[in-house]
């Protein structure tokens, strides 16, 4: 295929203005957004076998406690993330307690009261919302290496409702 001589001037010259207006702070963002959308990517927990549940606080639209995100074999997602940073991609709802009921999630990394907030998500059983498969692919900041990761969970309810969840996770 061939294209006009116009067409190639056209693209030489709009190639020629992209790379002079590329500064050092532009091109760490396309290699940031290059990063983002190429990685491979894992899953939490790293077997069939094991489950990782979410608990709500125990008063309706109260949030419960934070609490580090670990599996039911004693894995913690911060382990994962040991030696690399790496970013949180997808949290899936696998199975929720309560069909009928709302539940929103927050995901912090850090120690104490300095938690460095990464990403909230609701979501609700199957009696709520009409798509029960309810998972977002997640853009969110990266979470550095040796920090411990943790979760809180509220719904609207007053029991202390649950979510079996699975995250993709990718590492740096």
């Amino acid at each position: 295929m061939s294209y006009p001589p116009q067409a190639s001037v056209k693209a030489e010259t709009g190639l020629a203005t992209l790379l002079s207006r590329l500064t050092p702070t532009r091109a760490t963002y396309i290699d940031k957004t290059y990063d983002a959308l190429h990685h491979p990517t894992y899953i939490f927990p790293g077997d069939t076998s094991l489950e990782c549940t979410f608990t709500a606080g125990l008063a309706a639209d109260t949030w419960g406690e934070w609490a580090e995100i670990v599996d039911s074999g004693e894995t913690t997602l911060s382990s994962l993330f040991a030696s690399k940073d790496g970013h949180i991609t997808v949290i899936q709802e696998e199975e929720v307690s309560d069909e009928a009921t709302r539940y929103m999630v927050e995901i912090a990394y850090g120690e104490g009261e300095a938690k460095v907030h990464v990403t909230a998500q609701r979501f609700a059983g199957s009696g709520k919302f009409q798509n029960p498969d309810n998972h977002a692919r997640l853009f969110v900041q990266r979470i550095p290496a040796g920090e411990p990761i943790y979760y809180r969970m509220k719904s609207n309810t007053a029991v202390a409702d649950t979510a079996k969840v699975h995250i993709r996770y990718h590492l740096h």
